[in-house]
């Protein structure tokens, strides 16, 4: 892009103090709730895939368990970066609000198809589906809230605190679970069924009718409007995030959010397929193994929610994002690798408090992503900015852990299936935690007035 487009498609002044109070806690209340269900949607699969595959007829452990495994966690998110770079041109070229809302739809109405599914290739179709709607989502939610506020805290307020309800998205997904392999055998079958896996799939359809209800009231994002009134929308381009003044933004952004989503789906979603190995579990019926299963996710999903909820705050009231960022990697450095390697020979309870501490630790890094992507871009490049880190380097590069390790599992030594996916799980959470601190070491700190003005 020459030097007259670029000031074509330079920012011009926000109207952003005129939009109602109203307006922004709907549009806030909107955002937060895709928060919520899009981690719900990317995290039910580590905690179904199990189960799904058991009920049509494969045998944990084998190879080909392991490596549906991996595809049904891996290639769904894969999906969804593509279409999240998609997502994020849409979001830049037709608005925040169309993006925002009907993303949410298409995850809804997907979420309930892989409930009914009756086969692994339907099941797996339907998720690939519902996390194309997960990942263009949390784009376009992101950039129209980071345009509701002028002032730096209380942007760092809205973003990190609307992305921590992504934290009670996590805790959905244990409760969730609990409760359907509890109750579910009085609940209507589907599929002539009561598996625990369908319901807590269909419940991700829940947003569906109140947002097309919000979306009558919800206003456009007074930047974008702003910049469309002034003929500045122009065509985003990728290009772009690679001039010398965001190339090593745009780099290190990647390269982090690949190392942060590789220890969750590399480590921390194989959790569900590691508890029912433990001594104490492992002769239990197999209902009551899933509502252990159930109870020890809750916790870690608990954790997870304190997590964001603690770098929300911390990013408010401490400048320093890298210093805080570095300081959740320490942490998960040591604790994750310790956990997984820990896990098959520990008590419940104790894997439960472990897995909460991991859950914060975690967590916390994920909150780290969505409060500073927004602010790290113009805004009309925040959309493809987001997306294209989000998208290659959490959707395509970082859940690919997810495949690796089930693969890695094959070879490790351990008694049994669980054992030898905790090492493996155990190695790859230490390969990303090292590779994040490393990356972190080169992160640049948006200016503050990154939000108003093109760098």
């Amino acid at each position: 892009m020459d030097a007259k487009q670029v000031r074509e498609c330079s920012d011009p002044p926000l109207g952003i103090g005129s939009l109602a109070k109203s307006r922004r806690w709907l549009i806030l209340a909107v955002a937060a709730t895709g928060f919520l269900f899009d981690t719900y949607e990317l995290l039910i699969q580590g905690i179904v895939v199990r189960p799904a595959l058991i009920e049509f007829n494969f045998q944990p452990g084998t190879r080909d368990f392991n490596a549906w495994v991996g595809w049904l966690l891996f290639l769904p998110s894969f999906a969804g970066g593509v279409a999240g770079l998609a997502g994020g041109w849409l979001t830049d070229r037709l608005g925040r609000r169309p993006v925002l809302v009907w993303s949410l739809v298409i995850y809804g109405v997907a979420t309930a198809g892989a409930a009914c599914a009756t086969s692994v290739p339907q099941l797996f179709a339907w998720r690939c589906i519902t996390l194309v709607g997960v990942s263009t989502e949390w784009i376009a939610a992101t950039a129209i809230i980071a345009e509701l506020f002028e002032d730096r805290r209380q942007r760092d307020a809205a973003l990190g605190f609307s992305q921590a309800m992504g934290g009670l998205g996590v805790l959905l997904v244990g409760v969730a679970y609990f409760i359907s392999a509890r109750y579910g055998s009085s609940w209507p079958a589907i599929q002539g069924t009561h598996a625990a896996w369908r319901y807590a799939l269909m419940i991700g359809a829940v947003p569906v009718v109140p947002v097309l209800i919000a979306r009558f009231f919800m206003p456009e994002s007074a930047p974008w409007r702003a910049l469309k009134a002034a003929g500045a929308v122009c065509r985003p381009s990728f290009a772009e995030l690679f001039r010398p003044t965001l190339r090593r933004t745009t780099i290190v952004s990647v390269m982090l959010v690949a190392f942060i989503y590789a220890a969750g789906f590399g480590a921390l979603q194989h959790m569900p397929r590691i508890i029912p190995g433990l001594v104490e579990i492992r002769a239990l019926p197999a209902n009551e193994q899933e509502q252990v299963i159930g109870l020890v996710i809750t916790s870690q999903d608990l954790g997870s929610l304190i997590g964001r909820f603690t770098m929300a705050a911390l990013l408010v009231f401490w400048l320093g994002r890298r210093r805080v960022l570095r300081g959740f990697q320490w942490l998960a450095l040591i604790f994750l690798p310790s956990l997984f390697l820990a896990a098959p020979h520990l008590d419940v309870g104790i894997l439960a408090f472990m897995v909460l501490l991991c859950g914060v630790i975690y967590n916390g890094q994920i909150n780290f992503i969505g409060n500073y992507l927004p602010q790290a871009y113009p805004t009309h490049l925040r959309g493809v900015g987001e997306s294209f880190a989000i998208s290659v380097g959490g959707r395509m590069l970082g859940t690919s852990a997810a495949l690796f390790a089930p693969w890695l599992a094959n070879f490790t030594s351990g008694n049994g299936p669980a054992q030898k996916l905790a090492i493996a799980a155990a190695i790859v959470a230490a390969i990303a935690c090292a590779a994040g601190i490393v990356t972190s070491a080169f992160l640049v700190e948006p200016r503050q007035n990154q939000a108003k003005e093109i760098p």
